[in-house]
């Protein structure tokens, strides 16, 4: 069975067609970089795909259940990094963290959460409100949440919209790493970049093209 199964979708924005007819599946296991130019539609895409946005026609299953009958159930695997961090800037790295982890029935101390956010750099950030760190700061602490998914077998699809954006090398090195490490255990990742990839893993592209 298709970890993610989408067909026939279409999307239409301020009286724009930017795809119709876009089937896309993910087997167990396999990496998918969606690309397209700015404007084709990946986000838009991505978020129809993860039940955020609905589409004109067409329809999405997440391990066999369809997302816009029963969003609920089709995320319980699901794990979305998009544009928006979903992270509030009034709470610190390790509150956010934590109730990430409660709101997906997640098992993990707070000292787990806070040897990731050093593994990633945070080091002595942990308990400073969101506001205070810098735009790649905050993408560490969401990035933070695939590390966490692993302490109980969270998730088995990985949906990423650009996660390298204000990252360094060595964050980079580590989060290729880590998607790589995912794939390997049969995890499944649809994600964006526009940077160049170096995974240790077959890939394969799907490409939006731009509509006038």
């Amino acid at each position: 069975m298709s970890v993610l199964s989408a067909r026939n979708l279409s999307c239409e924005k301020q009286d724009r067609i930017l795809f119709e007819s876009v089937s896309l599946h993910l087997a167990p296991g396999e990496l998918v970089l969606l690309r397209g130019e700015n404007g084709a539609g990946k986000t838009s895409l991505l978020r129809i795909l993860v039940g955020l946005s609905q589409a004109q026609s067409g329809e999405v299953f997440i391990n066999g259940i369809n997302v816009h009958d029963d969003i609920a159930h089709a995320s319980q695997k699901l794990l979305y990094f998009g544009h928006k961090l979903g992270m509030s800037a009034l709470l610190s790295p390790v509150e956010n963290l934590r109730f990430w982890c409660k709101q997906h029935q997640l098992r993990v101390k707070d000292e787990q959460i806070i040897a990731v956010l050093e593994l990633l750099g945070l080091e002595g950030l942990d308990m400073l409100p969101v506001k205070h760190l810098s735009a790649g700061q905050q993408r560490r602490v969401s990035l933070a949440r695939l590390w966490l998914s692993e302490h109980s077998g969270h998730s088995n699809l990985w949906i990423l919209d650009e996660p390298m954006t204000a990252l360094d090398i060595q964050i980079i090195a580590q989060l290729e790493n880590k998607i790589t490490a995912f794939l390997k255990q049969g995890g499944s990742v649809l994600m964006t970049s526009h940077q160049p990839l170096k995974l240790e893993h077959p890939m394969r592209e799907f490409t939006l093209e731009y509509r006038w």
